[in-house]
């Protein structure tokens, strides 16, 4: 009868070795040192002097690096996934990759009575729409609206964060 070799998920990580880097005992090695220790470590492996004293900083970004060195960094895609996000971060025009989860479906008619009158909001990709006119924002159409400053969400209802209306 063949004795079963397979080590549990935690047993081989712990006896891995990965380029010379016992991973879960430099993880855990972290938790024991001391500020000047981690501050140390850093100088160690990003050949720099550490940017700061917070202890949990120090353990996260070395414990990540640590792990990035053993294993490896991200996948070619992934990278490229987060250069995009932070490209249209940057850029200020959300809604490719980064996009408001209160925000309707563009087409999406918003109405709401105010002054006695009817008013229909348009969601664009881009925007809204308001008789014809184009706003940036759903706060801008409103002012347009009402001619007072509101939050455009909380106008229509859609202000997730006190429930619909």
């Amino acid at each position: 009868m063949r004795k079963n070799t397979r080590k549990s998920g935690v047993e081989a990580a712990r006896t891995r070795q990965v380029e010379g880097i016992d991973v879960l005992a430099e993880l855990a090695g972290l938790k024991a040192m001391t500020v000047p220790e981690l501050q140390e470590k850093w100088q160690a492996i990003f050949g720099e002097r550490a940017p700061n004293a917070s202890r949990g900083n120090l353990e996260l970004r070395l414990g990540y690096r640590i792990q990035e060195l053993a294993h490896g960094g991200l996948r070619r895609e992934t990278r490229r996934t987060l250069d995009a996000l932070a490209d249209e971060v940057m850029s200020g025009k959300l809604g490719g990759m980064v996009a408001d989860p209160r925000k309707p479906a563009p087409g999406t008619k918003l109405v709401r009575e105010w002054g006695g009158e009817e008013h229909m909001v348009t969601v664009l990709t881009d925007g809204f729409e308001w008789q014809g006119r184009r706003f940036k924002s759903l706060s801008a159409a409103v002012r347009a609206i009402t001619g007072a400053h509101w939050n455009g969400w909380r106008f229509f209802g859609l202000d997730r964060t006190r429930g619909a209306r």
